[in-house]
C-alpha cells in the first residue's frame, strides 16, 4: 500500500510539473533593439508591447541589477545622462551620470527616475512619456498578460548582461551571482523555454552555460573587433547558439562560416531598410534594430 501511495504522488508531481519544450526560433528573427528605441523609450514597458504591434518575434533589452538585488531593464548601469531626469526633474551632464548608479540604488529608487520625457537626442522619432525603468519580472508578466489578451503569437525574450570586469563590485555582481539573479527571474516566470541570454562579457556566458547548457545564448562582438570568430569562440571556449556582430562585420563568408559551425548569425544594430535587404541576401538569421517598423512592407 505504501508503494501505491508512493507511486501515486510522484503520478500527480509530474502531471503538476509539465516538462518545458524549448520554442524554435524563426526562420528569420526579427529583433527590436532594446524594445523599439528609435520610436519608444528605450528598454520601457511602452517599448516592448509597441515592439509586438510591430511585428517583432524577439524583444530585445538589457539586465542591471539594483542594490536591492532587482533585475532591471537598463542599458547602462547608472542613470545615463541622455534619457534620464531625476525625482526633482534636473538634468546632468555625461561626466556625472556613473555618479548615479543603479548598483547602489534601491529599485523603489530607480522607479522614481524619468526616462522617457527627455527629447533623445539621437532618435528623433522617439515618443516623450513619461517612463521608467522596469523590473524585467514586470516586464515579462505584462507581455505574456498582453499577448494572450490580444492573441499574438509568442515572442522571444534576449537579454543582455550589461557587465564588464572593471564593474564588478563597483556596477554590478560579479558573473556568477549576477547570472544567479537573472536566472531566477526567467525561472520563476517560466520563459527559459523562449529565451536568449547576449553579452559582450564571456564570463557571464560562460557561467550560465555551465550551469544551463541548453539555454540559448549569443555572443556579441564589437564593430572595431580585429579578432576571427575562431578566436571569439576559443576565448568563449563554447559554441553559443548565436553568434551576434556589428552588423558591418558581416560577410557572406561569415554567414557561412557560422551555419557551418552550427550557429545562427544575427548582427546588430541595423536601422537602414537598404542595410537590411543587403543583410538577408546575404543569409543572415535575423536582425536587431531599433526601427521594428522597417520590418513591414
Amino acid at each position: 500500500m505504501r508503494l501505491f501511495l508512493a507511486l501515486l504522488a510522484l503520478s500527480l508531481l509530474q502531471c503538476r510539473s509539465p516538462k518545458t519544450t524549448a520554442m524554435q526560433l524563426p526562420a528569420f528573427d526579427k529583433q527590436g533593439h532594446r524594445g523599439c528605441r528609435g520610436l519608444m523609450p528605450e528598454n520601457t514597458i511602452p517599448a516592448m508591447l509597441r515592439a509586438i504591434d510591430l511585428g517583432v518575434t524577439t524583444l530585445e533589452m538589457d539586465a542591471v541589477i539594483t542594490a536591492d538585488g532587482e533585475v532591471v531593464l537598463s542599458h547602462e548601469p547608472w542613470m545615463g545622462w541622455e534619457i534620464s531626469t531625476s525625482p526633482d526633474g534636473r538634468s546632468f551632464t555625461a561626466q556625472e551620470e556613473k555618479q548615479y548608479n543603479i548598483y547602489r540604488m534601491d529599485y523603489a529608487t530607480v522607479k522614481s527616475w524619468d526616462v522617457g520625457l527627455k527629447p533623445h537626442p539621437r532618435f528623433r522619432q522617439q515618443a516623450r512619456m513619461a517612463a521608467y525603468k522596469p523590473r524585467l519580472a514586470d516586464v515579462i508578466d505584462t507581455v505574456e498578460a498582453y499577448l494572450k489578451k490580444t492573441g499574438k503569437a509568442p515572442v522571444f525574450y534576449n537579454i543582455e548582461t550589461k557587465s564588464d570586469p572593471a564593474g564588478d563590485d563597483l556596477f554590478h555582481p560579479r558573473p556568477e551571482p549576477f547570472a544567479d539573479m537573472l536566472m531566477d527571474v526567467i525561472n520563476r516566470k517560466g520563459i527559459i523555454n523562449k529565451v536568449i541570454i547576449q553579452s559582450f562579457d564571456n564570463r557571464t556566458l560562460q557561467v550560465l552555460h555551465r550551469k544551463n547548457p541548453k539555454l540559448r545564448t549569443a555572443l556579441l562582438v564589437e564593430g572595431f573587433s580585429k579578432e576571427s570568430m575562431e578566436a571569439h569562440l576559443q576565448a568563449l571556449g563554447y559554441i553559443p547558439s548565436i553568434y551576434s556582430p556589428e552588423y558591418n562585420l558581416v560577410t557572406p563568408d561569415l554567414v557561412k562560416s557560422c551555419h557551418h559551425k552550427g550557429m545562427k548569425l544575427i548582427p546588430w544594430t541595423v536601422n537602414d531598410r537598404s542595410a537590411m535587404e543587403r543583410l538577408k541576401n546575404m543569409g543572415v538569421d535575423g536582425i536587431i534594430t531599433d526601427y521594428p517598423n522597417l520590418f513591414q512592407p
